[in-house]
């Protein structure tokens, strides 16, 4: 588990810009089954979470013509029961982190895995997830 004190200004990151932080697994499983669209990022202390997935679910939302009506996080080798719930509604994929998932109705209707995030540019994540948020929001 990594210490509080590394993990808590990654979390601000996105709480910051309205993200909630799902810190227990009942806090997943009620935020997941909500009506509506939820965007959830399974945070981490990696490089290409700091430098693309963080960074680019920020700008996917900021001055988007559409967007997911809930913002949420959770932190991989932090949250840990909360992780574990989240990646329970991401089946058939496999554990990834970072990750990006977005959820209507409860059902999950896209995701980028950490192969989809590492390697790629804030800018084109946010693209992606624009491009999912004027089909499925």
């Amino acid at each position: 588990m990594y210490p509080e004190d590394v993990v808590m200004p990654m979390k601000a990151q996105l709480t910051q810009k309205g993200f909630i932080d799902l810190d227990t697994s009942e806090k997943v499983t009620e935020a997941l089954n909500k009506p509506g669209t939820t965007l959830l990022i399974i945070n981490s202390v990696c490089g290409c979470a700091a430098g693309s997935a963080r960074p680019g679910v920020i700008l996917s939302i900021e001055g988007a013509g559409k967007k997911p009506e809930f913002l949420t996080t959770t932190f991989a080798g932090f949250d840990i029961e909360a992780v574990k719930t989240a990646r329970e509604h991401l089946v058939p994929f496999p554990p990834s982190s970072p990750s990006i998932a977005l959820f209507k109705d409860g059902e999950l209707v896209h995701f980028l895995e950490r192969h989809h995030i590492e390697g790629h540019s804030a800018e084109m994540i946010a693209e992606n997830l624009q491009q999912a948020y004027e089909e499925f929001c």
